[in-house]
């Protein structure tokens, strides 16, 4: 990559890339792992993770010229934070690893690193697919109690939703931009909980429909 970037023999266009540029191409590779564990495709899947790794060497790379950090300092940040996040393996603490235990010990990373929001729900990337946020939003607040017991009220809630999707469809004023806003957001509450569902289901969303 340090000969790609090379300002004197490197790639036009690797030379004119930056992380904004590159960002889209990062997203994709990851997908493309995704599809290849999908097929069973062992061969693809070390071809994908080979592009995927490129990925975060091309972005370590930009950061090194500007001084910030190499692909050194990445495999060393991953390394102590998976040390940190695993007392019980390495520093013969108390606790099982769950994710509750996994949740404070981020809480408290955060709280360290003088973060405003240090709560169960801090520190899910808005960048993800909307069905993937509101997969870790749910699961988030289901390890702090805020869940349904069981599968039979989340279809009383789907129930609910398709209703009043359907009465917005039947709404006088369709087609209005006031019309139009209700059913964007009638029909945003009755994906998620279409993904809770899926929770509840132990099915990943953005998988089942991959398969779809």
């Amino acid at each position: 990559m340090a000969a790609l970037r090379d300002p004197e023999g490197g790639c036009p266009w690797d030379l004119e890339q930056d992380f904004a540029s590159i960002a889209p191409y990062t997203i994709e590779e990851a997908y493309e792992v995704a599809d290849a564990i999908d097929r069973g495709d062992m061969d693809g899947l070390r071809e994908e993770l080979g592009d995927l790794l490129l990925q975060v060497v091309f972005h370590s790379r930009m950061a090194e010229e500007q001084g910030l950090f190499g692909f050194g300092d990445v495999a060393a940040g991953i390394a102590d934070k998976m040390v940190r996040r695993h007392p019980h393996v390495f520093a013969g603490a108390g606790g099982d690893g769950s994710p509750g235990q996994w949740d404070e010990i981020k809480r408290m990373e955060r709280e360290a690193a003088g973060e405003k929001d240090t709560s169960a729900l801090a520190g899910i990337a808005r960048g993800l697919p909307e069905w993937q946020r509101a997969l870790k939003l749910q699961e988030r607040a289901a390890r702090v109690g805020f869940d349904w017991p069981g599968p039979g009220p989340v279809f009383d809630k789907l129930a609910e939703e398709v209703a009043e999707v359907r009465a917005e469809f039947d709404a006088p004023d369709r087609g209005t931009p006031g019309a139009r806003g209700r059913l964007e957001e009638e029909l945003g509450d009755l994906l998620f909980v279409a993904a809770n569902l899926a929770r509840h289901a132990g099915v990943d969303p953005g998988a089942a429909m991959r398969r779809g």
